[in-house]
Protein backbone atom coordinates (compact mmCIF):
# COMPACT_ATOMS: atom_id res chain seq x y z
CA UNK A 1 0.00 0.00 0.00
CA UNK A 2 1.46 3.69 -0.71
CA UNK A 3 2.27 6.13 1.60
CA UNK A 4 0.01 8.77 0.22
CA UNK A 5 -2.52 8.39 -2.54
CA UNK A 6 -0.84 12.06 -3.85
CA UNK A 7 2.31 13.59 -3.88
CA UNK A 8 1.76 17.72 -4.98
CA UNK A 9 4.85 19.63 -6.51
CA UNK A 10 5.30 23.13 -6.01
CA UNK A 11 3.97 24.97 -2.93
CA UNK A 12 2.82 27.86 -4.87
CA UNK A 13 -0.73 29.05 -4.96
CA UNK A 14 -1.98 26.38 -7.33
CA UNK A 15 -0.27 23.39 -5.76
CA UNK A 16 -1.32 24.75 -1.85
CA UNK A 17 -5.05 24.78 -3.72
CA UNK A 18 -4.37 21.19 -5.55
CA UNK A 19 -3.33 20.05 -1.86
CA UNK A 20 -6.52 21.53 -0.34
CA UNK A 21 -8.54 20.02 -3.05
CA UNK A 22 -7.21 16.33 -2.47
CA UNK A 23 -7.63 16.64 1.18
CA UNK A 24 -11.28 17.83 1.26
CA UNK A 25 -12.00 15.13 -1.02
CA UNK A 26 -10.53 12.56 0.93
CA UNK A 27 -7.49 11.57 -0.81
CA UNK A 28 -4.05 11.50 1.56
CA UNK A 29 -2.06 14.08 0.21
CA UNK A 30 1.20 15.56 0.64
CA UNK A 31 2.89 18.68 -0.77
CA UNK A 32 6.58 19.27 -1.15
CA UNK A 33 8.33 22.73 -2.15
CA UNK A 34 12.42 22.95 -2.06
CA UNK A 35 12.01 26.46 -1.11
CA UNK A 36 9.45 27.97 1.18
CA UNK A 37 5.75 28.13 0.24
CA UNK A 38 4.93 30.86 -2.15
CA UNK A 39 8.62 31.87 -2.70
CA UNK A 40 8.41 31.29 -6.60
CA UNK A 41 6.24 33.39 -8.70
CA UNK A 42 3.20 33.47 -6.77
CA UNK A 43 5.31 35.53 -4.39
CA UNK A 44 7.05 37.30 -7.07
CA UNK A 45 4.08 39.01 -9.14
CA UNK A 46 2.22 42.59 -8.70
CA UNK A 47 -0.71 41.29 -6.31
CA UNK A 48 -3.25 41.67 -8.38
CA UNK A 49 -7.01 40.02 -8.12
CA UNK A 50 -7.65 40.25 -11.81
CA UNK A 51 -11.29 41.23 -13.14
CA UNK A 52 -10.76 39.63 -16.30
CA UNK A 53 -11.31 42.83 -17.69
CA UNK A 54 -7.32 43.21 -19.09
CA UNK A 55 -7.51 39.86 -21.26
CA UNK A 56 -11.32 40.37 -22.85
CA UNK A 57 -9.93 41.28 -26.19
CA UNK A 58 -7.13 38.75 -26.87
CA UNK A 59 -7.71 36.46 -24.92
CA UNK A 60 -11.40 35.96 -23.66
CA UNK A 61 -11.10 32.37 -22.41
CA UNK A 62 -8.45 33.61 -19.39
CA UNK A 63 -10.80 36.62 -19.05
CA UNK A 64 -13.35 34.34 -18.52
CA UNK A 65 -11.70 32.28 -15.64
CA UNK A 66 -10.86 35.42 -13.85
CA UNK A 67 -14.22 37.07 -14.24
CA UNK A 68 -15.98 33.97 -12.54
CA UNK A 69 -12.75 32.90 -9.87
CA UNK A 70 -12.37 36.83 -8.65
CA UNK A 71 -16.29 36.08 -7.52
CA UNK A 72 -15.01 32.67 -5.64
CA UNK A 73 -12.18 34.12 -3.68
CA UNK A 74 -14.26 37.64 -2.84
CA UNK A 75 -16.34 34.84 -1.17
CA UNK A 76 -13.94 32.13 0.55
CA UNK A 77 -10.77 34.75 1.09
CA UNK A 78 -11.65 38.37 1.90
CA UNK A 79 -9.42 38.31 4.85
CA UNK A 80 -6.70 37.92 1.69
CA UNK A 81 -7.96 41.06 -0.43
CA UNK A 82 -7.61 44.81 -0.11
CA UNK A 83 -11.01 45.81 -2.33
CA UNK A 84 -9.32 48.83 -4.16
CA UNK A 85 -11.42 48.40 -7.29
CA UNK A 86 -9.68 49.13 -10.60
CA UNK A 87 -10.12 51.33 -13.51
CA UNK A 88 -9.00 51.30 -16.99
CA UNK A 89 -8.12 54.48 -18.80
CA UNK A 90 -7.18 55.70 -21.64
CA UNK A 91 -4.45 58.26 -22.29
CA UNK A 92 -3.15 60.47 -25.27
CA UNK A 93 -1.08 57.63 -26.16
CA UNK A 94 -3.77 54.99 -26.27
CA UNK A 95 -5.74 53.39 -29.20
CA UNK A 96 -8.63 55.67 -29.88
CA UNK A 97 -10.89 52.21 -31.09
CA UNK A 98 -9.78 50.06 -27.95
CA UNK A 99 -12.85 51.26 -25.99
CA UNK A 100 -15.21 50.21 -28.78
CA UNK A 101 -13.63 46.54 -28.79
CA UNK A 102 -13.32 46.55 -24.74
CA UNK A 103 -16.63 47.10 -23.84
CA UNK A 104 -18.64 44.58 -25.82
CA UNK A 105 -15.73 41.95 -24.67
CA UNK A 106 -16.35 42.66 -21.51
CA UNK A 107 -19.94 41.80 -21.69
CA UNK A 108 -19.08 38.68 -23.85
CA UNK A 109 -16.36 37.36 -21.25
CA UNK A 110 -18.70 37.96 -17.93
CA UNK A 111 -16.59 40.81 -17.07
CA UNK A 112 -18.63 43.76 -15.34
CA UNK A 113 -17.58 46.94 -16.24
CA UNK A 114 -19.05 50.70 -15.93
CA UNK A 115 -17.82 53.73 -17.48
CA UNK A 116 -16.92 56.51 -15.64
CA UNK A 117 -16.41 60.57 -16.02
CA UNK A 118 -13.08 61.31 -16.30
CA UNK A 119 -13.55 64.44 -13.78
CA UNK A 120 -14.92 62.20 -11.27
CA UNK A 121 -11.86 60.09 -11.86
CA UNK A 122 -9.61 62.36 -11.51
CA UNK A 123 -11.08 64.18 -8.49
CA UNK A 124 -10.84 60.23 -6.84
CA UNK A 125 -7.34 59.45 -8.22
CA UNK A 126 -5.71 62.98 -8.47
CA UNK A 127 -1.95 62.27 -9.42
CA UNK A 128 -3.14 60.31 -12.54
CA UNK A 129 -2.66 61.80 -16.40
CA UNK A 130 -4.72 64.92 -16.61
CA UNK A 131 -5.44 64.08 -20.16
CA UNK A 132 -7.28 60.90 -19.91
CA UNK A 133 -10.00 60.91 -21.97
CA UNK A 134 -12.08 57.62 -21.41
CA UNK A 135 -12.13 55.47 -18.06
CA UNK A 136 -14.41 52.14 -17.12
CA UNK A 137 -14.28 50.95 -13.50
CA UNK A 138 -13.73 46.85 -12.84
CA UNK A 139 -13.45 44.55 -10.06
CA UNK A 140 -9.81 44.72 -9.64
CA UNK A 141 -8.40 44.26 -6.22
CA UNK A 142 -4.72 43.66 -4.70
CA UNK A 143 -4.04 40.15 -3.20
CA UNK A 144 -1.87 38.94 -0.58
CA UNK A 145 -0.56 35.89 -2.21
CA UNK A 146 1.19 34.38 0.83
CA UNK A 147 -1.77 34.99 3.34
CA UNK A 148 -3.57 33.05 0.53
CA UNK A 149 -1.28 30.02 0.12
CA UNK A 150 -0.85 30.01 3.86
CA UNK A 151 -4.90 29.38 4.31
CA UNK A 152 -4.96 27.18 1.72
CA UNK A 153 -2.23 25.16 3.41
CA UNK A 154 -4.26 25.51 6.88
CA UNK A 155 -7.18 24.06 5.42
CA UNK A 156 -5.18 21.31 3.71
CA UNK A 157 -3.66 20.18 7.02
CA UNK A 158 -7.03 20.43 8.91
CA UNK A 159 -8.52 17.90 6.54
CA UNK A 160 -5.23 15.47 6.61
CA UNK A 161 -2.85 16.72 4.86
CA UNK A 162 0.90 17.52 4.87
CA UNK A 163 2.94 19.93 3.48
CA UNK A 164 6.64 20.26 3.47
CA UNK A 165 9.23 23.25 2.75
CA UNK A 166 13.14 23.27 1.56
CA UNK A 167 12.67 19.56 0.65
CA UNK A 168 13.64 18.73 -3.07
CA UNK A 169 12.31 16.55 -5.54
CA UNK A 170 15.25 14.49 -7.06
CA UNK A 171 13.65 11.57 -8.32
CA UNK A 172 9.94 10.73 -9.52
CA UNK A 173 9.82 6.52 -9.35
CA UNK A 174 8.25 4.60 -12.16
CA UNK A 175 7.08 1.03 -12.30
CA UNK A 176 8.22 -1.61 -14.80
CA UNK A 177 4.66 -0.58 -16.62
CA UNK A 178 5.63 2.82 -16.56
CA UNK A 179 2.96 4.18 -13.98
CA UNK A 180 4.16 6.67 -11.05
CA UNK A 181 5.16 4.37 -8.30
CA UNK A 182 6.84 7.00 -6.11
CA UNK A 183 9.08 9.89 -5.59
CA UNK A 184 12.67 10.53 -3.51
CA UNK A 185 13.19 13.49 -2.22
CA UNK A 186 16.00 15.52 -0.18
CA UNK A 187 15.58 18.03 2.53
CA UNK A 188 17.26 21.04 1.43
CA UNK A 189 18.62 21.93 5.46
CA UNK A 190 19.85 19.13 6.43
CA UNK A 191 20.38 16.46 3.43
CA UNK A 192 18.70 13.63 4.49
CA UNK A 193 16.92 11.27 2.02
CA UNK A 194 13.70 9.86 2.31
CA UNK A 195 11.00 7.96 -0.53
CA UNK A 196 7.52 8.17 -0.43
CA UNK A 197 5.58 5.30 -2.34
CA UNK A 198 2.73 6.74 -4.28
CA UNK A 199 -0.09 6.30 -7.14
CA UNK A 200 -0.17 9.92 -8.89
CA UNK A 201 2.27 12.77 -8.71
CA UNK A 202 0.89 16.08 -9.28
CA UNK A 203 3.66 18.44 -10.81
CA UNK A 204 2.27 22.25 -9.68
CA UNK A 205 5.70 23.58 -9.93
CA UNK A 206 4.25 26.45 -11.99
CA UNK A 207 7.51 27.93 -14.61
CA UNK A 208 10.01 25.25 -13.17
CA UNK A 209 7.15 22.51 -14.38
CA UNK A 210 9.26 21.26 -17.50
CA UNK A 211 12.11 20.43 -15.06
CA UNK A 212 9.86 18.40 -12.81
CA UNK A 213 8.13 16.76 -15.77
CA UNK A 214 11.95 15.44 -16.77
CA UNK A 215 12.20 13.87 -14.16
CA UNK A 216 9.68 11.33 -14.94
CA UNK A 217 11.54 11.37 -18.59
CA UNK A 218 8.53 13.41 -20.03
CA UNK A 219 8.53 16.91 -22.01
CA UNK A 220 6.50 20.29 -21.44
CA UNK A 221 6.49 22.97 -23.95
CA UNK A 222 7.52 25.35 -21.21
CA UNK A 223 7.88 29.28 -22.42
CA UNK A 224 9.01 30.96 -18.93
CA UNK A 225 8.15 34.38 -19.37
CA UNK A 226 9.90 36.92 -16.97
CA UNK A 227 8.24 39.84 -15.80
CA UNK A 228 9.78 42.69 -13.97
CA UNK A 229 8.17 44.96 -11.61
CA UNK A 230 9.58 48.38 -9.55
CA UNK A 231 7.78 49.17 -6.09
CA UNK A 232 7.32 52.74 -5.29
CA UNK A 233 7.76 54.38 -2.04
CA UNK A 234 3.93 55.25 -1.50
CA UNK A 235 0.66 54.77 -2.48
CA UNK A 236 0.25 56.82 -6.09
CA UNK A 237 -3.16 55.45 -6.00
CA UNK A 238 -5.65 54.14 -4.25
CA UNK A 239 -7.44 51.70 -6.81
CA UNK A 240 -5.78 49.54 -9.35
CA UNK A 241 -5.13 51.80 -12.72
CA UNK A 242 -4.73 50.16 -16.07
CA UNK A 243 -4.23 51.34 -19.66
CA UNK A 244 -6.96 51.22 -22.29
CA UNK A 245 -5.01 49.23 -24.68
CA UNK A 246 -3.45 45.85 -25.18
CA UNK A 247 -1.49 44.53 -22.90
CA UNK A 248 1.98 45.72 -22.80
CA UNK A 249 4.79 46.79 -20.82
CA UNK A 250 4.73 49.30 -17.53
CA UNK A 251 0.69 49.69 -18.30
CA UNK A 252 -0.21 48.48 -14.80
CA UNK A 253 -0.17 50.07 -11.19
CA UNK A 254 -1.31 48.27 -8.38
CA UNK A 255 -1.44 49.71 -4.56
CA UNK A 256 -0.51 46.69 -2.25
CA UNK A 257 -0.23 47.46 1.57
CA UNK A 258 2.03 50.71 1.85
CA UNK A 259 3.73 51.19 -1.66
CA UNK A 260 2.45 50.90 -5.45
CA UNK A 261 3.66 48.24 -8.07
CA UNK A 262 4.35 49.31 -11.26
CA UNK A 263 4.30 46.26 -14.08
CA UNK A 264 5.18 44.23 -16.18
CA UNK A 265 7.93 43.78 -18.75
CA UNK A 266 7.24 40.00 -20.46
CA UNK A 267 10.71 38.78 -22.12
CA UNK A 268 11.23 35.29 -22.44
CA UNK A 269 14.15 33.45 -20.47
CA UNK A 270 15.49 29.78 -20.78
CA UNK A 271 16.00 29.52 -17.17
CA UNK A 272 12.96 30.84 -14.85
CA UNK A 273 15.38 31.13 -12.00
CA UNK A 274 16.98 34.05 -13.92
CA UNK A 275 15.03 37.03 -12.80
CA UNK A 276 17.27 39.80 -12.55
CA UNK A 277 15.88 42.90 -13.25
CA UNK A 278 18.02 45.23 -16.28
CA UNK A 279 18.99 49.01 -16.20
CA UNK A 280 17.06 49.06 -19.75
CA UNK A 281 13.97 47.42 -17.93
CA UNK A 282 13.78 50.04 -15.09
CA UNK A 283 13.75 52.70 -17.44
CA UNK A 284 11.34 51.44 -19.87
CA UNK A 285 8.69 50.99 -17.29
CA UNK A 286 9.28 54.56 -15.61
CA UNK A 287 8.86 56.40 -18.76
CA UNK A 288 5.97 53.79 -19.36
CA UNK A 289 4.67 54.73 -16.11
CA UNK A 290 5.06 58.29 -16.66
CA UNK A 291 2.00 57.86 -19.59
CA UNK A 292 -0.43 56.60 -16.52
CA UNK A 293 1.33 58.94 -13.57
CA UNK A 294 2.96 62.09 -14.65
CA UNK A 295 6.40 62.39 -12.69
CA UNK A 296 6.49 58.96 -11.61
CA UNK A 297 9.57 58.73 -13.28
CA UNK A 298 10.96 61.13 -10.64
CA UNK A 299 9.44 59.09 -7.64
CA UNK A 300 11.57 57.18 -5.20
CA UNK A 301 11.53 53.60 -6.53
CA UNK A 302 12.66 51.56 -3.41
CA UNK A 303 13.10 47.85 -4.81
CA UNK A 304 12.79 46.70 -8.50
CA UNK A 305 12.10 42.73 -9.20
CA UNK A 306 10.58 40.50 -11.57
CA UNK A 307 8.88 36.78 -11.12
CA UNK A 308 8.38 34.25 -13.91
CA UNK A 309 5.13 33.39 -15.87
CA UNK A 310 4.25 29.46 -16.54
CA UNK A 311 3.65 30.11 -19.95
CA UNK A 312 2.73 26.87 -22.19
CA UNK A 313 3.03 26.71 -25.87
CA UNK A 314 0.87 23.50 -27.02
CA UNK A 315 2.82 23.35 -29.70
CA UNK A 316 5.93 22.00 -27.42
CA UNK A 317 8.53 23.19 -30.06
CA UNK A 318 6.72 26.15 -31.30
CA UNK A 319 8.88 29.42 -30.55
CA UNK A 320 7.32 31.65 -33.18
CA UNK A 321 4.81 33.18 -30.77
CA UNK A 322 6.33 36.17 -28.46
CA UNK A 323 5.98 35.44 -24.95
CA UNK A 324 2.82 38.40 -24.71
CA UNK A 325 1.03 36.76 -27.40
CA UNK A 326 1.28 33.41 -26.17
CA UNK A 327 -2.41 32.38 -23.97
CA UNK A 328 -2.38 32.83 -20.26
CA UNK A 329 -5.42 29.82 -20.23
CA UNK A 330 -4.09 26.41 -18.19
CA UNK A 331 -3.98 23.75 -19.34
CA UNK A 332 -3.95 19.86 -17.14
CA UNK A 333 -1.31 17.93 -18.96
CA UNK A 334 -2.17 14.00 -18.25
CA UNK A 335 1.04 12.26 -18.84
CA UNK A 336 -0.66 8.83 -18.84
CA UNK A 337 -2.15 9.53 -22.23
CA UNK A 338 0.10 11.92 -23.55
CA UNK A 339 3.51 10.28 -22.41
CA UNK A 340 3.16 6.98 -21.47
CA UNK A 341 3.73 7.78 -17.36
CA UNK A 342 0.59 6.93 -16.35
CA UNK A 343 -0.03 8.91 -12.67
CA UNK A 344 1.53 11.60 -13.24
CA UNK A 345 -0.55 14.92 -14.30
CA UNK A 346 0.94 18.92 -14.67
CA UNK A 347 -0.91 21.73 -14.29
CA UNK A 348 0.47 24.64 -16.32
CA UNK A 349 -0.47 28.16 -17.64
CA UNK A 350 -3.05 29.88 -15.95
CA UNK A 351 -2.77 32.81 -13.16
CA UNK A 352 -2.83 33.40 -9.55
CA UNK A 353 -6.30 34.76 -10.14
CA UNK A 354 -7.59 31.40 -11.36
CA UNK A 355 -5.73 29.27 -8.91
CA UNK A 356 -8.78 27.41 -7.32
CA UNK A 357 -10.26 26.43 -10.54
CA UNK A 358 -6.82 24.83 -12.25
CA UNK A 359 -6.67 23.09 -8.96
CA UNK A 360 -10.19 22.41 -9.47
CA UNK A 361 -10.01 20.68 -13.20
CA UNK A 362 -6.39 19.38 -11.75
CA UNK A 363 -7.85 17.34 -8.91
CA UNK A 364 -10.87 16.01 -11.19
CA UNK A 365 -9.08 14.15 -13.03
CA UNK A 366 -6.63 12.85 -10.72
CA UNK A 367 -9.61 11.80 -7.95
CA UNK A 368 -11.38 10.11 -11.22
CA UNK A 369 -8.27 8.05 -12.38
CA UNK A 370 -8.22 6.83 -8.53
CA UNK A 371 -12.02 5.91 -8.10
CA UNK A 372 -12.99 8.99 -6.24
CA UNK A 373 -16.07 10.45 -6.97
CA UNK A 374 -16.42 12.97 -3.86
CA UNK A 375 -17.20 16.44 -5.69
CA UNK A 376 -15.23 19.37 -5.57
CA UNK A 377 -16.24 21.69 -2.58
CA UNK A 378 -13.44 24.46 -2.15
CA UNK A 379 -15.67 27.24 -3.58
CA UNK A 380 -18.34 26.86 -1.29
CA UNK A 381 -16.37 26.41 1.87
CA UNK A 382 -14.48 29.51 3.06
CA UNK A 383 -10.65 29.07 3.85
CA UNK A 384 -9.36 30.04 7.56
CA UNK A 385 -9.59 33.41 8.81
CA UNK A 386 -11.75 34.79 6.48
CA UNK A 387 -14.49 33.36 8.38
CA UNK A 388 -16.03 37.01 9.17
CA UNK A 389 -16.52 37.56 5.57
CA UNK A 390 -13.69 41.07 6.63
CA UNK A 391 -11.81 42.16 3.95
CA UNK A 392 -7.97 43.97 4.19
CA UNK A 393 -7.88 47.32 5.86
CA UNK A 394 -4.93 49.58 5.12
CA UNK A 395 -4.80 51.11 8.67
CA UNK A 396 -5.57 47.53 9.83
CA UNK A 397 -2.36 46.89 11.46
CA UNK A 398 -1.98 50.46 13.43
CA UNK A 399 -5.50 50.37 14.79
CA UNK A 400 -4.71 47.10 16.42
CA UNK A 401 -1.32 48.35 17.86
CA UNK A 402 -3.60 51.23 18.93
CA UNK A 403 -6.20 49.18 20.70
CA UNK A 404 -3.38 47.30 22.75
CA UNK A 405 -2.41 50.19 24.20
CA UNK A 406 -0.56 51.88 21.70
CA UNK A 407 3.32 52.76 21.58
CA UNK A 408 6.21 51.86 19.61
CA UNK A 409 8.18 49.77 22.06
CA UNK A 410 6.98 46.50 20.46
CA UNK A 411 7.46 47.40 16.76
CA UNK A 412 10.44 45.43 14.90
CA UNK A 413 9.47 46.81 11.46
CA UNK A 414 8.19 50.73 11.71
CA UNK A 415 7.65 50.84 7.68
CA UNK A 416 4.87 47.56 7.98
CA UNK A 417 3.79 48.11 11.44
CA UNK A 418 5.28 44.21 12.49
CA UNK A 419 5.56 43.61 16.19
CA UNK A 420 7.72 40.98 17.72
CA UNK A 421 4.44 39.30 18.87
CA UNK A 422 3.41 38.94 15.42
CA UNK A 423 7.33 37.52 14.60
CA UNK A 424 6.88 35.24 17.92
CA UNK A 425 3.54 33.89 16.69
CA UNK A 426 5.00 32.65 12.98
CA UNK A 427 7.96 31.47 15.06
CA UNK A 428 5.84 29.04 17.12
CA UNK A 429 4.15 28.23 14.26
CA UNK A 430 7.66 27.58 11.83
CA UNK A 431 10.26 27.49 14.46
CA UNK A 432 12.88 26.49 11.62
CA UNK A 433 12.17 30.30 9.79
CA UNK A 434 14.77 32.33 8.19
CA UNK A 435 14.29 35.90 8.22
CA UNK A 436 13.58 35.91 4.22
CA UNK A 437 10.63 33.28 5.57
CA UNK A 438 9.45 35.62 7.89
CA UNK A 439 9.10 38.17 5.38
CA UNK A 440 6.79 36.41 3.23
CA UNK A 441 4.78 35.77 6.20
CA UNK A 442 4.48 39.19 7.76
CA UNK A 443 6.08 41.70 4.96
CA UNK A 444 8.71 42.34 7.25
CA UNK A 445 11.14 44.69 5.35
CA UNK A 446 9.36 45.39 2.88
CA UNK A 447 8.69 48.71 3.02
CA UNK A 448 10.22 51.98 1.64
CA UNK A 449 13.38 51.07 4.14
CA UNK A 450 13.49 47.51 2.47
CA UNK A 451 14.81 46.24 6.03
CA UNK A 452 17.76 49.00 6.60
CA UNK A 453 16.22 49.44 10.22
CA UNK A 454 13.96 46.41 11.32
CA UNK A 455 16.55 43.35 10.10
CA UNK A 456 18.94 43.54 12.87
CA UNK A 457 16.23 43.71 15.23
CA UNK A 458 14.69 40.58 13.98
CA UNK A 459 17.88 39.11 13.35
CA UNK A 460 18.55 39.39 17.24
CA UNK A 461 14.80 38.04 17.78
CA UNK A 462 15.94 35.28 15.85
CA UNK A 463 18.53 34.41 17.62
CA UNK A 464 16.61 34.52 20.83
CA UNK A 465 13.98 31.80 19.89
CA UNK A 466 16.16 29.44 17.62
CA UNK A 467 19.44 29.70 19.51
CA UNK A 468 22.33 26.56 18.80
CA UNK A 469 19.79 25.87 15.52
CA UNK A 470 19.23 28.53 13.74
CA UNK A 471 18.61 28.33 10.62
CA UNK A 472 19.26 24.26 11.33
CA UNK A 473 22.90 25.09 11.69
CA UNK A 474 24.80 23.00 14.11
CA UNK A 475 26.12 26.41 15.50
CA UNK A 476 24.46 29.64 16.50
CA UNK A 477 24.87 32.32 13.44
CA UNK A 478 22.92 35.08 13.67
CA UNK A 479 25.36 37.43 11.83
CA UNK A 480 24.78 34.73 8.73
CA UNK A 481 21.02 35.12 8.72
CA UNK A 482 21.50 38.57 8.75
CA UNK A 483 23.55 38.83 6.43
CA UNK A 484 21.77 36.89 4.16
CA UNK A 485 18.53 39.06 4.11
CA UNK A 486 20.62 42.00 3.67
CA UNK A 487 21.86 40.66 0.64
CA UNK A 488 18.56 39.63 -0.47
CA UNK A 489 17.40 43.18 0.06
CA UNK A 490 19.81 44.80 -1.36
CA UNK A 491 19.78 42.87 -4.33
CA UNK A 492 16.84 44.85 -6.02
CA UNK A 493 18.39 47.73 -5.36
CA UNK A 494 21.00 47.58 -8.00
CA UNK A 495 19.14 48.52 -11.05
CA UNK A 496 17.21 51.62 -9.03
CA UNK A 497 20.50 52.72 -7.19
CA UNK A 498 19.91 56.67 -7.53
CA UNK A 499 18.53 60.31 -6.61
CA UNK A 500 16.72 59.25 -3.39
CA UNK A 501 17.59 55.48 -2.99
CA UNK A 502 21.37 56.08 -3.59
CA UNK A 503 21.11 58.39 -0.44
CA UNK A 504 19.33 55.11 1.31
CA UNK A 505 21.62 53.07 0.45
CA UNK A 506 24.50 55.25 1.56
CA UNK A 507 22.35 55.53 5.33
CA UNK A 508 22.43 51.44 5.27
CA UNK A 509 25.56 51.37 4.65
CA UNK A 510 26.10 53.71 7.66
CA UNK A 511 23.93 51.73 10.09
CA UNK A 512 25.47 48.13 9.10
CA UNK A 513 29.38 49.05 8.21
CA UNK A 514 29.85 52.24 10.20
CA UNK A 515 27.46 51.31 13.35
CA UNK A 516 27.13 47.44 13.49
CA UNK A 517 30.75 46.49 11.70
CA UNK A 518 28.98 43.98 9.51
CA UNK A 519 31.56 43.55 7.63
CA UNK A 520 33.89 42.22 10.05
CA UNK A 521 31.66 39.56 11.16
CA UNK A 522 32.59 36.60 9.21
CA UNK A 523 33.51 35.11 5.61
CA UNK A 524 29.81 36.22 4.26
CA UNK A 525 30.67 39.72 4.62
CA UNK A 526 34.00 39.56 3.31
CA UNK A 527 33.87 39.51 -0.92
CA UNK A 528 30.68 38.19 -1.20
CA UNK A 529 29.27 39.25 -4.88
CA UNK A 530 26.05 39.97 -3.51
CA UNK A 531 26.65 40.98 0.31
CA UNK A 532 24.89 43.87 1.25
CA UNK A 533 28.27 45.53 2.69
CA UNK A 534 30.00 45.75 -0.20
CA UNK A 535 27.11 46.38 -2.53
CA UNK A 536 25.18 49.53 -0.19
CA UNK A 537 28.02 51.02 -0.51
CA UNK A 538 27.63 53.56 -3.67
Amino acid sequence: MPDVDVVVIGGGATGAGVLRDLAMRGLRAVLVERADFGSGTSGRYHGLLHSGARYVVHDPESARDCARENAVIRRIAPACLELTGGYFVATPDDPLDYAERFVPACAAAGVEVDEVSPAALLDAEPLLNRRIWRAFSVADASLEPWELIDANLASARAHGAEAWRYTRLTRIVTGEDGAVAGVELEAGRTGERRTIACSAVVNAAGAWAGQVAALAGARLGMRPGKGAMLVMNRRLTSAVVNRLAPAGDGDILVPVHTVSILGTTDVEVADPDDVRVTDEEVRALLADGDRLVPGLSGSRVVRAYAGCRPLYDEADVDAAHESREISRAHHVVDHGQRDGIRGLWSIVGGKLTTYRLMAEQTVDAVAGALGVAAACRTADEVLPGSEEGRSYWLGERLAALEAEGGGDADLVCECEIITSGQLQAELDAHPDSTLDDLRRATRLGMGPCQGAFCTCRAAALLSDRQGMGLNGSATPDPNAALLAFLAERVRGTRAIAWGDQLAELWLEAGVYRGTLAVDTIGAAGNGSQDGAPSHAEP
